[in-house]
Formats: structure tokens, sequence, C-alpha cells
């Protein structure tokens, strides 16, 4: 059961007004919050979001971001590309303010399943890949995140048939709460945003928070070949992992010129390797995930 998330009334600060900041203000307007969007721009950099900002009611406070701003709401939904560590948030944490991403928020109002891809590299590639088989299989698919549109902006558009395929990063996954993917994927691990997050191990663990909420009824998918990514492995949701050089007990392997999914020690052959029409090895990496993701599906 998801945690329920009531919006009529309650104040609500949107940090940050790229497309994700902006999409996730006009949602919480359209559904009675007293919403005030926030950037370090000016309204002349920002002419055309502000203006479907202000025709929504949202009140706007630009060209800087006031503590004392942030300590009057009921919820903060800072932008992706807002710095976890921004001085005010944390004044904000320290009051025990609500700090939501947007796939939270998203969340909290989404129907049917739910499959989150993260990674380093190739989660464009994976999360297209998966939406295209889901579509040909006559799977209701949405398909949003990082590859173009929020998630917030798709929530209306899911029914409880829907399965909302979601490229996901480091910096949304630094801010969730209960946010829990039916199938998440880890891709690989490389050293990356190491500006914002310091060092490798703790991108890693943003990364590795898509597991965090999971349960034993939801399904993890990891890359065996990757050892950035295997110290990552939870303990709680149903483990398959995908691997080009090995057999694996559950999950997605290369065997010769098959592609193999095993699940309780039954071996289903999907394809052959030949079959995968692009380049790289790191690209049949990324065939492997998404048919695992599909196949648990």
């Amino acid at each position: 059961m998801k945690a329920g998330c009531e919006l009529d009334g309650k104040r609500v600060l949107v940090v940050g007004l790229a497309r994700t900041g902006l999409a996730s203000a006009l949602f919480c307007a359209a559904r009675g919050a007293r919403v005030i969007a926030s950037d370090e721009r000016s309204e002349s950099e920002l002419r055309e979001a502000a203006e479907k900002l202000v025709a929504a009611g949202c009140v706007l406070e630009l060209g800087g971001h006031r503590e004392e701003l942030f300590l009057a709401q009921d919820l903060i939904i800072p932008s992706p590309g807002v710095p976890y560590s921004l001085p005010a948030l944390d004044s904000a944490r320290t009051r025990g303010i609500p700090i939501w991403s947007e796939i939270e928020l998203a969340w909290r109002f989404l129907s049917g399943r739910l499959v989150a891809i993260t990674g380093s590299n190739g989660k464009t590639t994976t999360t297209s890949l998966l939406g295209h088989i889901l579509e040909k299989a006559g799977v209701p698919t949405l398909v949003a995140g990082n590859i173009g549109v929020p998630l917030i902006s798709r929530v209306e558009t899911t029914s409880d048939s829907t399965v909302s395929v979601v490229e996901v990063s480091s910096f949304q996954l630094e801010n969730i709460v209960n946010f829990r993917p039916d199938v998440g994927v880890l891709l690989n691990l490389t050293p990356d945003h190491l500006d914002r997050h310091g060092s490798l191990e703790v991108y890693g663990s943003a990364k590795a928070r898509l597991f965090e909420n999971q349960t034993e009824s939801e399904f993890a998918v990891l890359n065996a070949d990757d050892s950035g990514v295997t110290p990552f492995a939870p303990s709680r949701p149903q483990l398959f992992w995908f691997s080009r050089t090995k057999r694996v007990a559950s999950g997605t392997f290369v065997r010769g010129d098959e592609v193999v999914f095993r699940r309780e020690g039954a071996e289903t052959v999907l394809l052959r390797r030949a079959q995968i029409g692009l380049r790289g090895e790191h690209n049949v990496e990324n065939v492997l995930a998404a048919a695992s993701a599909a196949m648990l599906l």
C-alpha cells in the first residue's frame, strides 16, 4: 500500500524551475496546494515558465533562495539539479520538513506497475528497449523520467493496467522516502557526478536507494559483471542478475549464441545474440537488463 499524499491546502515549495520543477509545481497547484516556485534565475530568464506558473496560481520567488521561506513549508520538492547540500535544504531537514524528489511525489499518485532504471551508462537505451518490448507485447506502456518527460507529467495517463518505465538518476534518488518500484534495475557504476557526491561509494549508495524500500514481492535486477554494482545487491527484493560472461542462478545470461532467462531452475531461450541489432558489448548488457525486466513483468 502506498503512503498517501494530500496536497489540497498544503504549503509546497518547488525549488528549481527547469522542466521537472515546472511540471511538479503545476501538478501540485492543480491539486489545491499553495505553491511557491523558487529559482536563482530572474523572471526575465524564466519568462515562459513564469507565465505558466502565475497562470496556475503559483507564487514566484526568484533571484535566490531565502532560508526563512524554506522553513515555512509543509513540503519541499527540489529539482534534480538543485544540490542536496543547499544550505536552505539542510535547515529544512533539521526542522523535519519533508523533502521529496519529483519521482517520490509522482510515485504516490501513480497507478499500475513501475520499472525504474538507473546506472552510470546505458539508462536511456535500456529504458527505450524495455518500453519497446512491452509495447510490442501489447502492454499499455509509458516511458518517462530523464529520457524526456518527467514522470509527474505522466501520472494522469496511468491506470491499473499500465507499466511505467522510468529512467532515474542518482540526483532524483537522493530525496526519495517511500519510492518503491516493482522492478528496479541497476546497470553499472563508474565514477560520475563526483563533484556532487564526493566519492564513488556515496554515488553508488545513492543509486542503490532504488532498492531500499522494496519488499519480497518486488524485483531487483543487477549487473553480475560489474564489480562496482555487486556490493550493492539488496537483501529483501527477489534478486535477478544479468551477465555477458557467465551463467547466473536467476536472471539473463549469454550462453554461446543464445540469450537465456533462468528462473527457479527453468530456462527460456529468448533470442540469438546475433539478433541483437545494437553494436557493442555495452549494448548486449543493455539488452540483457531490458530482457530481465520484461520477463519479470
